[in-house]
């Protein structure tokens, strides 16, 4: 009969554990922007995915961070924020986080991230130590 009462609670932590695209390779990584739209990006911008449902980073001018929880290979971000420090680079940076909250889909693969919009584009990132 316990065995029966636990099951049910057992199906419950399974529910609870990420789903997001860190649980697929992305999590304790640094990954750096390469290119977006397959041209290259000349200023250093840098993701992590710091704690189940959440991904942080540093762009030129700002941190941000923001929540994700849509299941692999799924990507939305939803509650973004950055700080608003200005530096010469926020034409750049407005360009990354626009390009970032358009993202819908993602893919790891070795030491590389791929995030993907509907529309086509495409962000490449590589993951440093």
């Amino acid at each position: 009969m316990r065995t029966l009462l636990i099951l049910p609670f057992l199906a419950l932590l399974q529910c609870s554990s990420d789903e997001t695209i860190a649980a697929y390779g992305a999590a304790g990584l640094t990954w750096e922007l390469q290119s977006i739209d397959a041209g290259r990006f000349s200023v250093p911008i840098t993701l992590t995915f710091p704690k189940t449902g959440r991904i942080a980073g540093q762009a030129p001018c700002n941190a941000y961070r923001a929540t994700l929880d849509a299941p692999y290979p799924w990507f939305e971000l939803k509650a973004f924020g950055a700080d608003t420090s200005e530096c010469p680079h926020l034409v750049e940076e407005g360009t990354y986080f626009a390009a970032l909250l358009s993202m819908t889909q993602s893919e790891v693969s070795g030491n590389t991230l791929i995030l993907r919009s509907d529309a086509g584009n495409e962000m490449v990132f590589t993951a440093s130590e």
